[in-house]
């Protein structure tokens, strides 16, 4: 009955990829923001930066939705269920 944790949580394993590219865009911004970059020019970054940790966030909630959520409904139990959607309310609640 007990289930390790690789068998509970889905694999997030796409979004390092995407992880490892915002590093390198962060890597950037402090470069722009020491040889005191226009103002303008370090605010699109950041923004770049923003957009694609949107787009990780969402990754990650699709995957718990697809996984985590899927397999509440399939379990049946309805407090665990009750709880997943719970859950997904309030991350959306945060975006």
């Amino acid at each position: 009955r007990e289930k390790t944790m690789r068998q509970i949580f889905p694999d997030h394993e796409s979004q390092l990829t995407r992880l490892g590219k915002i590093e390198g865009q962060l890597k950037g911004v402090r470069k722009m923001i020491e040889e005191r970059r226009y103002c303008i020019e370090i605010i699109s970054q950041i923004k770049a930066v923003q957009g694609a940790l949107k787009q990780v966030e969402m990754g990650v909630l699709e995957n718990h939705i697809h996984h985590c959520v899927k397999e509440a409904v399939r379990g049946k139990d309805q407090d665990t269920l009750e709880k997943k959607l719970e859950e997904v309310v309030k991350a959306f609640e945060k975006m």
